[in-house]
């Protein structure tokens, strides 16, 4: 997407313009940002790497978060 190096809001921002669910493993992002401001969906992968061998275990689970998550709030997964 050419956007190395952008940061924060101004990443969310370019992300609710293009996508639909944003994905992070960035535990902190919902005290960081007022996700409310932003129309896209945030899942959150917690307690796991970022690795594929360490996100395929919970790849199921975040398909399903995916289809869940709601504009403007985080949904979590965990493995």
């Amino acid at each position: 997407m050419g956007w190395a190096g952008i940061k924060n809001g101004t990443l969310l921002a370019l992300a609710q313009q293009q996508f639909d669910v944003f994905l992070t493993v960035d535990r902190n992002l919902s005290y960081q940002q007022n996700l409310g401001q932003f129309n896209i969906a945030f899942v959150v992968i917690r307690n796991c790497g970022t690795r594929m061998q360490d996100l395929a275990p919970v790849l199921p689970k975040l398909a399903t978060a995916c289809t869940q998550a709601r504009i403007g709030s985080a949904t979590f997964v965990e493995p």
